[in-house]
C-alpha cells in the first residue's frame, strides 16, 4: 500500500512538472504573440501617417511623382506584409515578407526625405514639420517594439529548444519562431530611423 502511495505522488509530480513546462510554453509563445502586436500598433501609426506626408509633400514636389508613387506603392506592399505577419506572428516567411517590405518602404521614406530636402517652402512647411516629427517618434517606438518582440522570441526560443522543454514542444507541435530583423540596405542604411531634419 505504501509503494501505491508512493508511485501515485512520484506520478503526481512528474504531471505536474509536465504541466509547468507546458504551460511555460504557452505562456513564453503568448508573449512573443502579443510583443508583435505592439510592433502592428506602431507600424499602422507609422502607415497613417505616410499618407498625410505624401499629401503636404504633393503639392510642392508635382513634378516628383515617381517618389511619391514609390512611398505610396511601398506603404501598401508594407501593409500587406503586416497583415501576413499578424496571421501568424513568429512565422519565417511571414518575418521575412514583413521585414523586406519595411525595408522598402524606409528606403521610399528615406528618398521622399531625400528629395523633400531640395524644397525649402517644404522643408519650413509646419505641417510637414510637425508629420516628419511624428514619424520620427513613430520609428523609434517601432524600433522598441520589434526589440520586445525579439526578446521575447529569443525566450521563448530559449524555453522550447532546453531540456525537458524541447521533448515537450516536438510532442505538443510549438515550431520555432523567427526573429524580425529589417534587411540593411547599405545606400539608405535601413535599420536607422529615417532622418528628418528640415
Amino acid at each position: 500500500m505504501l509503494t501505491l502511495l508512493i508511485l501515485l505522488v512520484i506520478v503526481a509530480a512528474v504531471a505536474f512538472w509536465g504541466v509547468g513546462i507546458y504551460n511555460g510554453l504557452v505562456t513564453a509563445r503568448n508573449a512573443y504573440r502579443n510583443a508583435f502586436a505592439q510592433i502592428d500598433v506602431q507600424l499602422q501609426r507609422r502607415f497613417d501617417l505616410i499618407p498625410n506626408l505624401v499629401e503636404v509633400a504633393k503639392k510642392y514636389m508635382a513634378h516628383e511623382r515617381e517618389t511619391l508613387e514609390a512611398v505610396v506603392a511601398a506603404r501598401s506592399a508594407a501593409q500587406s506584409g503586416l497583415s501576413a505577419a499578424k496571421a501568424n506572428p513568429g512565422d519565417p516567411d511571414a518575418m521575412a515578407q514583413l521585414a523586406a517590405a519595411q525595408g522598402q518602404l524606409n528606403a521610399g521614406l528615406g528618398r521622399l526625405l531625400a528629395v523633400a530636402e531640395a524644397y525649402p517652402d517644404l522643408k519650413a512647411n509646419q505641417n510637414m514639420l510637425q508629420l516628419t516629427e511624428e514619424l520620427t517618434s513613430t520609428e523609434n517606438k517601432v524600433a522598441f517594439a520589434r526589440q520586445a518582440f525579439n526578446d521575447s522570441v529569443m525566450g521563448y526560443n530559449n524555453r522550447r529548444e532546453a531540456f525537458p522543454g524541447n521533448l515537450f514542444a516536438g510532442m505538443f507541435g510549438f515550431a520555432a519562431a523567427t526573429l524580425l530583423e529589417i534587411p540593411v540596405d547599405k545606400r539608405d542604411q535601413a535599420r536607422e530611423a529615417p532622418k528628418v531634419s528640415f
